[in-house]
């Protein structure tokens, strides 16, 4: 399958992803803490603020919330850009009440860390990166300018120049750290979001055309009377019509052009045929359908089929499951994509197990990411662009989509380096690319069992 070229998440400006309600229904969560704090410090503690300015900034809070309320519908999705604003206007609102209760000195001020997790969840990197930096100024400048706290009695309430220095280390690295974190966290959930999305389209296609094919060999299979009818009525007016010669002719051109349409049916309805008659097939037949759109790419194709050493298992019959065919396919495409000249495609079973092994004699896996094959948008094989495809990006969709739908189908799957598998093995020292191993359980897959095929026996006579 051809990969796909998705855009990086940093590029989405245009989507509009956070409803501006949840927005505002968070906000007032925040009105309310900072509402319940003041109200606390004052009676409780009997601090001395400027509840004026206090209440002044959180007024301008309340205020855009009602605007944006009552202006904007319910269902309003912001952009990237409008998100940036709201989110930085939050952080502002919360500098600005930090700088009237004590600055670092107070220890609600962990809390602009907020607004940079948020926008490590939601927005882009850049948006990020550029509030992380408004609160690591922020935090930086309420160290001298501050209005201190101060009790009812007139005494300061500050902490040791240490404790100080401490808090703003803690808040910058607690704003680096949560943000690449929560970034790091976001980006691989968004990643294997499109990738199970692009599985599940190819999937989805492989079956369209699976079903497609069922109904051509249906379409096939009924027409084939009527053409027969046709063409058997055309040659007998032929011979009726021996002495006009211009007659003669259009029924033998009628009985010409019911045979190709025959031949165009019989073509159209060889594939869908045998998924309509042949629900399974066995393993060979199944694993070389897999590999037959690579046949013929300017690479060799070696096929090799029998039961594991020291077994005497029959060959399976598998059922033709478009998972299976799609996901071997695709790892067959890998190979013959980064081959030099050859590829093996084996198929083994016994009593207990089925293998499939694919290798090919390319360069192979890099082996520091021999640990991450499979994992959507990794890198490709080796580092740069392959000048034997260009077109390829290397972001590693094809083998999630591989690993996936087998997976999905039971199997387990081992990605290795023909080097180092058969590096003792002489007859196969020819393999030394990638080597990719797919097993399943027999009964896992198998479509028939010793039993299902024993002798029938007589025929018994049918009782009233």
């Amino acid at each position: 399958m051809a990969e796909h070229r998705t855009a990086p998440a940093d590029t989405r400006d245009s989507d509009n992803w956070i409803r501006l309600r949840t927005l505002v229904f968070l906000r007032w969560w925040a009105i309310m803490g900072q509402i319940s704090a003041l109200i606390v410090a004052q009676r409780l503690y009997n601090l001395e603020l400027e509840v004026g300015l206090c209440y002044v900034a959180i007024g301008a809070a309340v205020i855009t919330n009602l605007i944006a309320g009552f202006v904007f519908p319910e269902n309003k999705r912001l952009t990237e850009s409008a998100t940036r604003l709201v989110v930085l206007f939050d952080m502002l609102q919360l500098a600005l009440m930090l700088y009237l209760t004590g600055g670092l000195h107070n220890p609600f001020s962990i809390l602009i860390v907020g607004p940079v997790t948020v926008s490590a969840s939601a927005l882009s990197s850049r948006s990020t990166v550029f509030l992380g930096v408004m609160a690591i100024l922020i935090v930086t400048v309420l160290i001298p300018f501050h209005l201190p706290l101060r009790t009812a009695e007139g005494f300061l309430l500050r902490v040791p120049q240490i404790f100080l220095f401490g808090n703003w280390v803690a808040i910058v690295i607690a704003v680096i750290f949560l943000g690449v974190y929560s970034r790091w966290i976001v980006s691989e959930m968004r990643a294997m979001d499109e990738a199970l999305q692009a599985t599940q389209m190819a999937l989805a296609r492989e079956q369209k055309l699976t079903d497609l094919g069922g109904v051509v060999a249906a379409a096939a299979h009924e027409l084939g009377t009527p053409l027969a009818t046709i063409k058997l009525t055309s040659s007998e007016l032929a011979e009726e019509l021996a002495d006009n010669d211009d007659l003669r002719e259009d029924a033998l051109l009628i009985r010409e052009q019911a045979d190709r349409c025959r031949d165009i049916l019989k073509s159209m309805g060889r594939a869908g045929k045998d998924d309509l008659h042949l629900r399974k097939a066995p393993l060979s037949a199944v694993v070389e359908e897999a590999a037959d759109p690579h046949i013929d790419r300017g690479k060799l194709m070696h096929f090799e089929h029998g039961p594991a050493e020291d077994s005497t298992a029959f060959q399976p019959e598998i059922y033709r499951r478009p998972e299976v065919i799609h996901g071997l396919r695709n790892l067959v495409q890998n190979a013959v994509d980064f081959a030099r000249a050859n590829v093996w495609v084996e198929s083994l079973w016994s009593d207990d197990e089925i293998t499939v092994r694919i290798m090919d004699d390319g360069r192979g896996y890099p082996t520091h990411l021999l640990g991450r094959i499979g994992d959507p948008l990794m890198r490709r094989r080796g580092g740069g662009r392959d000048p034997r495809r260009p077109e390829y990006e290397g972001m590693g969709l094809g083998l999630f989509i591989a690993k996936t739908l087998l997976e999905r189908s039971g199997a387990d799957l081992s990605f290795a380096n023909g080097t180092e598998s058969f590096r003792n093995n002489l007859d196969r020292a020819q393999r030394t690319g990638a080597f990719v191993e797919v097993r399943w359980p027999r009964r896992v897959i198998a479509a028939d069992t010793p039993e299902s095929r024993a002798p029938l026996g007589e025929n018994q006579p049918i009782k009233a």
